[in-house]
């Protein structure tokens, strides 16, 4: 376990911040007054995100993303140490704490270096200029004479050199270049090139720090009780064997506040983990569910959903009269495809700690993929002001987007409120599965024809809850889910189709709380597209990809795909009982293709290899590329032939891994990743080649068994 001290003074003898040179927008520590040698001039030096260099030429770099096993610890400082010329060793990482001056901190929507690239890349070179220039004047040289490496500025035909430290103080004392210039991707010597993960053997070694590790003085436990039909109301409490029990202190009536709506709960506070655990096992709590037994009911959301589908939506975009084209269609076909409810499942369960104190402020050490959403959420949960507030991010277990969604955080303040002390709140395996929030289930209401014997019509009805309306509450009843509906557009998925097509909505709301899960909707819409595209192409009999090649005119989507039947091997005649499949989908400015290929076993078929194809654009190393496109794949499959969520009388009928399968080692097949250098603008790497797994299965499995698959999961070894 980790020993936090909580004192900036201490935070900043860890980190090795003690004398300051060149300091980029670090106003934060010129609060502790251990802190001789900042200046006025030096505090003024802004720049997002900010760097520190000191003058024993220690950088420091203040990253705002976490990382839950995305690598941004290991692409962000990349992005600097290349346009400052040394070695990614060389830069130090600290998290920033959510404070609003260091912009956007949320790890999600594959994001990180998407969004950081021009700026982290920015402050690097600026450093790096005003360090040059510094050493110029001192040399009385032109700086364009003088160069970066390896920590020291260089005259080379001179021969002499100057360390970044010797020069941070002089240095910082110039103005900062707004458009410095940017080192040429043909220069590039860290970016896209292979690098060693520096934070793997922490992490594998058991000595790198989670949330979970986490331990400060002073603090007790907490284990809740959360209702089996999460909203359920508390009736009775009756904590006659838990107090009897060993270590434990308190049992105390608390609350899970969620976006939509705040349900009641109870927590067992103790000495240590084991005893609050214990503790919550002997409770004996009665619930007041009777509402809930009838309105939160997975299969009847379904059956609203499919009585949705036979209705009109509310139009996002139309080309041509769809109806009208449809309607006159001679080869035209109309099916729904749906997807369930997931659970994130991270292996690193929602934990947090609280510590709110005397005078009202309130300090939070937690795993989350945003210590700014967190500041937010906290500051109105506990009407407390930001500077009120200390956010400590920990590395992530994994997330998925589940630890953007602070309900766990709050339980623990509001504990910490109650019993005046810092308390540390975990939830179990049976907790993170049963109580949500989930990926929402969707269906996918499709309708297309063919004239000429080519896709010429297409329309996708989405159906479903919303994650803008249900979690931001930003949805009009009359408005279609821009979210959603901006993923499955035309202008997303590039296909142009001659005559008509058309993208509709319907919301249908659900008590079962939603949130994002990874590649959001694009993981649930990219089964109805790409399959219901495939079987569009049978109708043209046509090849499925000469069918898409038919109706994409764009040239970077034509390069995946044509990249994808070399890699796969897509023409070559396989044998009777084997099939292949592809899909292809475009989420977070990346464009993902996979080809599966499939052998008929016994009742269901066996997933022999998984090719895959991304074009994100520049990427810093295609290693962490493959390692998350490999991710992916792993976690499509599982979605697509494990198990879903399901609720039956108002309660989650999954509560731990033996009933929410997820893919084995010895089920994994052959992977096989490329990617595509297209020098466009970055796009991300930790969703993107989630969406076309489950389609292109489906169609492997039409290909190889002639049996068309419209609805997920499905037993892979059974397919009846």
């Amino acid at each position: 376990m980790e020993k936090i001290q909580t004192s900036r003074r201490n935070f900043l003898k860890a980190t090795g911040i003690s004398t300051f040179g060149l300091a980029l927008g670090v106003t934060t520590f010129a609060r502790d007054a251990s802190v001789k040698k900042i200046t006025p001039a030096i505090l003024r030096l802004e720049i997002n995100p900010f760097i520190i260099i000191d003058t024993a030429g220690n950088i420091t770099l203040v990253n705002p993303r976490p990382d839950m096993g995305q690598g941004s610890t290991q692409a962000v400082p990349s992005l600097l140490a290349e346009e400052l010329g040394v070695k990614l060793e060389n830069v130090q990482i600290i998290q920033s704490d959510g404070s609003g001056k260091y912009g956007s901190q949320t790890s999600g929507g594959s994001s990180s270096v998407r969004e950081l690239w021009l700026p982290i890349r920015k402050a690097g070179a600026a450093a790096r200029e005003m360090l040059t220039t510094t050493a110029a004047k001192r040399w009385n040289v032109a700086a364009s004479e003088c160069t970066a490496e390896d920590g020291f500025i260089l005259h080379k035909a001179s021969g002499r050199k100057l360390s970044f430290g010797e020069l941070a103080d002089d240095a910082s004392k110039l103005e900062i270049p707004k458009e410095p210039k940017l080192k040429e991707p043909k220069d590039f010597k860290i970016i896209g090139k292979y690098n060693k993960r520096l934070d793997v053997p922490e992490r594998v070694t058991g000595k790198a720090v989670y949330g979970i590790d986490v331990d400060i003085p002073g603090m007790v436990y907490a284990s809740i009780v959360h209702s089996p039909l999460i909203h359920g109301k508390i009736v009775s409490i009756d904590d006659t064997e838990t107090k009897k029990i060993k270590g434990v202190l308190q049992v105390i009536k608390t609350e899970r506040t969620m976006p939509h709506r705040t349900s009641e709960a109870v927590a067992v506070v103790a000495t240590n983990w084991w005893a609050a655990l214990k503790g919550k096992k002997a409770l004996q709590v009665k619930w007041d569910n009777a509402e809930l037994e009838k309105t939160v009911n997975t299969a009847n959301y379904f059956v609203e959903s499919h009585e949705a589908a036979k209705k009109e939506g509310i139009n996002f975009e139309e080309k041509g009269d769809f109806s009208v084209k449809y309607a006159g269609a001679k080869d035209k076909l109309e099916a729904n495809y749906e997807t369930p409810f997931l659970a994130h499942a991270p292996i690193e369960p929602e934990n947090a700690i609280a510590h709110v104190k005397d005078d009202g402020s309130v300090e939070i050490w937690a795993p989350v993929q945003g210590p700014d959403w967190t500041l937010r959420d906290v500051c109105a949960y506990m009407k407390v002001k930001p500077e009120q507030v200390k956010i400590n991010v920990k590395l992530l277990g994994g997330a998925f987007g589940r630890k953007a969604y602070h309900d766990f955080v709050l339980e623990a303040c509001h504990i910490s409120k109650e019993i005046k002390k810092p308390v540390k709140v975990i939830w179990t395996r049976e907790d993170d599965i049963s109580q949500g929030p989930y990926r929402p289930g969707m269906l996918s209401h499709m309708q297309g024809f063919v004239e000429d014997g080519k896709i010429a019509g297409f329309h996708h009805h989405a159906i479903g809850e919303s994650i803008v309306g249900q979690v931001f509450k930003g949805l009009k009843d009359d408005e279609a889910d821009p979210w959603l509906s901006e993923e499955i557009s035309t202008g997303n998925n590039k296909y142009q189709f001659a005559t008509a097509s058309k993208v509709s909505w319907t919301n249908v709301k659900t008590d079962i709380p939603i949130v994002w899960w990874r590649s959001v909707y694009a993981s649930n819409f990219g089964w109805g597209q790409e399959c219901f595209i495939d079987e569009l192409a049978h109708l043209a009999k046509k090849d499925p990809l000469k069918a898409r090649m038919e109706i994409l005119p764009d040239e970077r989507f034509k390069k995946v795909l044509e990249t994808l039947a070399e890699k796969a091997n897509w023409e070559e005649k396989l044998p009777e009982g084997s099939g292949k499949g592809m899909a292809v989908f475009k989420s977070f400015n990346s464009i993902s293709a996979c080809c599966i290929t499939v052998s008929k076993k016994d009742k269901g078929v066996k997933i022999d290899k998984v090719v895959s194809v991304i074009d994100c654009g520049y990427y810093v190393n295609p290693d962490n590329v493959k390692a998350q496109t490999e991710g992916n794949i792993v976690m499509g499959l599982t979605a697509a032939i494990k198990d879903g969520i399901t609720f039956h009388n108002g309660a989650c009928e999954q509560t731990n891994f033996h009933q929410y399968n997820i893919l084995r080692l010895n089920e994994t097949p052959v992977m096989e990743i490329h990617i595509i250098d297209s020098g466009a603008a970055p796009g991300g790497v930790g969703e993107p080649g989630l969406p076309p797994v489950a389609p292109a299965l489906g169609n492997a499995v039409f290909a190889a068994t002639g049996k068309r698959l419209r609805k997920l999961p499905f037993d892979i070894n059974d397919l009846g």
